[in-house]
């Protein structure tokens, strides 16, 4: 990704003066008519960084979360994440999604136990308010939890569109020492951010074309630790070699023997 097509996408354009965070002062280049211009350089940076951590920590088989709830960033992580199988939330976060991890999954138990029933001759006697109560609770599951389904334990790290606006999510994270990467924005604070991704989170094109460079480090390193798993699997261990059994003691008076005077 070169500087050009960051600055074609808008990346660079941060928020008003008026509303900056002093603690982002390291990240902006300058001030154009009211607006702060984020220094580009830090951006490339950051991305770089990102997809490195990212990258191993998916060569190693650990998942990675990807947070956007924002109606700017809900459908290019739903596109970006879930079209490559990450897990991610788009919709809303629910309190606790890291914190109490053990009753997330319970919930989604749930679901696996719904779509159970429709496959049985139970669902088939239900009658209209039964099934209407049935897909009510499914759809609401669904659309909270849908994007982690697939997620059997804590993720490595998180990837956050908006840390402003999903602080419940990073604060999860910290407190369970989950390390963040965040598109972050002029008006944010990157105090609890591991890995800082300074740019324009209010732009569709912007978010894309950096979330699409992370999620596709993510693809790779994913890629690399299922070649690994066939590979091991392939390989068989070597056959141990046998011990020469002892050879078993003369018997008296056997071969070799002296005879008898």
């Amino acid at each position: 990704m070169s500087v050009k097509e960051l600055l074609d996408a808008g990346v660079h354009y941060g928020h008003r003066t008026s509303r900056w965070h002093p603690s982002m002062r390291p990240y902006i280049y300058g001030k154009r008519k009211g607006i702060h211009i984020i220094d580009l350089r830090q951006t490339v940076r950051g991305i770089a960084k990102a997809r490195r951590f990212l990258g191993q920590l998916a060569a190693q088989g650990l998942p990675i979360l990807v947070v956007g709830t924002k109606r700017q960033a809900a459908s290019v992580v739903r596109e970006e994440a879930g079209s490559r199988g990450i897990p991610f939330v788009a919709e809303r976060w629910l309190g606790g999604t890291l914190t109490n991890f053990a009753t997330i999954r319970k919930s989604l138990g749930r679901l696996d136990e719904l779509e159970k029933i429709e496959h049985s001759t139970q669902f088939a006697a239900y009658n209209k308010k039964m099934v209407s109560m049935h897909m009510r609770e499914k759809r609401k599951i669904l659309r909270n939890l849908e994007g982690i389904r697939e997620l059997t334990s804590l993720p490595a790290a998180l990837v956050v569109v908006d840390p402003k606006r999903d602080k419940i999510a990073v604060h999860e994270a910290v407190t369970l020492n989950i390390p963040v990467v965040a598109l972050i924005d002029t008006d944010s604070d990157p105090k609890d951010i591991s890995i800082c991704i300074p740019c324009n989170d209010d732009s569709i094109r912007s978010v894309q074309v950096v979330l699409s460079l992370l999620i596709e480090a993510v693809a790779e390193g994913g890629t690399l630790a299922v070649a690994a798993a066939k590979d091991q699997a392939q390989r068989k261990p070597e056959p141990k070699p046998q011990a020469t059994p002892p050879a078993p003691p003369a018997a008296p008076g056997g071969a070799g023997a002296s005879a008898a005077p």
